[in-house]
């Protein structure tokens, strides 16, 4: 064991604040990353989960967050199965409308806007999430029934069994679900023979995004390829994986996100590099003689800087594992509440690589008390 993982080990306490200090930093980034990707995975979670393969959007269409309308020529779907590996194609329609509640016994009315989402209700079908339990597809395929996610109970002001209105059509709610909570608009799921029923589904020539079956799921990238090499312009293949990767990449992209996230990376550089240099400045100058005794012992200067690096380095990866920890509970307690978080690699390894970045700049703001680390004073 090194002299400096030794130090961190029996000294501890002194370097408690430290890594408080670098966990707090990289909490304080992931937990806003975590919240704004958790809403883009609810908000779609519905075709992540889905049975397709691919999804057919517009062509100029770069995500699914506002990327403007997504409708496409009903002709489109007959075309795909001119491709051979093609083995059902289903749109995935859907709209929005006005709710409102029908309280009773004082209970307060809730008017609001929804999202509303269409899942077929045959066994196995495309558009049904593989998570959906079995009681979930029968309740939808009554008509005019309703399923939403057990924490929108409250924000609709209904419980199981209640009824509503969407745009002033009577719907009831059947089944409720759980892992589809939605914090930026409440929605609600229905089959598609209800979604006709409420007006919302398309009509004439437009229908909306389309989902694909492939006959070999492997083969899914190299049919996005042929599809689109097709397509002349009409529309744009998509795997679920990349589409996922661009609905995420689309929000922190959003001007207001980019800010709080800016704001965010800032404020947790300066935390961590302010806290955490003060914490090993304070450190090493309480062990000053120790250091002394080294120097005494003809340690030259140029080693005892390597053990105050070395240190700065083991107090960053124990704030690693702190910050890893915490972000843990809280997507613990996040989920308890019905709030989604999801934590992107590339974003938790861009954090890892900052708060090794402001420990081991801490640590070198620190050397300069080792200049006080004279053998005459151990005379004194």
């Amino acid at each position: 064991m090194s002299l400096a993982l030794a130090t961190l080990i029996y000294e501890w306490r002194r370097y408690l604040a430290a890594v408080i200090a670098l966990a707090f930093s990289g909490l304080l980034i992931l937990a806003q990353v975590g919240m704004f990707t958790g809403m883009i995975q609810a908000a779609t979670a519905t075709i992540d989960r889905s049975r397709a393969d691919l999804m057919i959007m517009p062509a100029k269409s770069e995500s699914l967050i506002n990327s403007g309308p997504s409708s496409l020529p009903r002709r489109i779907g007959p075309q795909l199965y001119l491709n051979p590996n093609v083995v059902e194609v289903a749109s995935f329609d859907g709209g929005g409308g006005r709710w409102t509640n029908q309280p009773e016994g004082g209970q307060k009315q809730v008017t609001t806007w929804v999202q509303v989402n269409m899942v077929d209700t045959q066994e196995g079908a495309l558009t049904l999430p593989v998570d959906y339990p079995e009681n979930v597809r029968l309740a939808l395929m009554e008509p005019n029934a309703i399923v939403i996610d057990r924490s929108a109970q409250n924000r609709l002001g209904v419980k199981l069994g209640d009824t509503a209105t969407v745009n002033g059509k009577t719907v009831r709610i059947r089944a409720l679900l759980d892992g589809y909570p939605d914090i930026n608009q409440a929605s609600i799921v229905v089959s598609r023979d209800t979604l006709r029923r409420l007006g919302m589904a398309e009509k004439g020539e437009k229908t909306g995004p389309l989902m694909v079956r492939l006959r070999d799921p492997r083969q899914a990238e190299a049919v996005r390829d042929q599809l689109n090499a097709d397509a002349k312009g009409a529309y744009r293949a998509w795997t679920r994986p990349e589409l996922a990767k661009a609905n995420e990449s689309a929000l922190m992209k959003e001007q207001i996100i980019g800010v709080f996230l800016g704001f965010s990376v800032f404020l947790g550089f300066l935390i961590g590099v302010g806290i955490t240099s003060q914490t090993l400045r304070g450190a090493i100058l309480a062990n000053i003689k120790e250091f002394a005794s080294l120097r005494a012992l003809g340690v030259s200067m140029g080693s005892l800087r390597l053990i105050v690096l070395e240190l700065s380095f083991w107090v960053g990866v124990v704030g690693l594992g702190a910050t890893a920890l915490f972000t843990f509970l809280v997507s613990l307690l996040a989920r308890s509440s019905g709030l989604p978080m999801g934590f992107p690699v590339t974003w938790m390894a861009a954090v890892g690589v900052l708060l090794m970045a402001i420990s081991l700049a801490s640590g070198l703001m620190a050397l300069g008390i080792l200049k006080k680390s004279q053998p005459a004073d151990l005379l004194r």
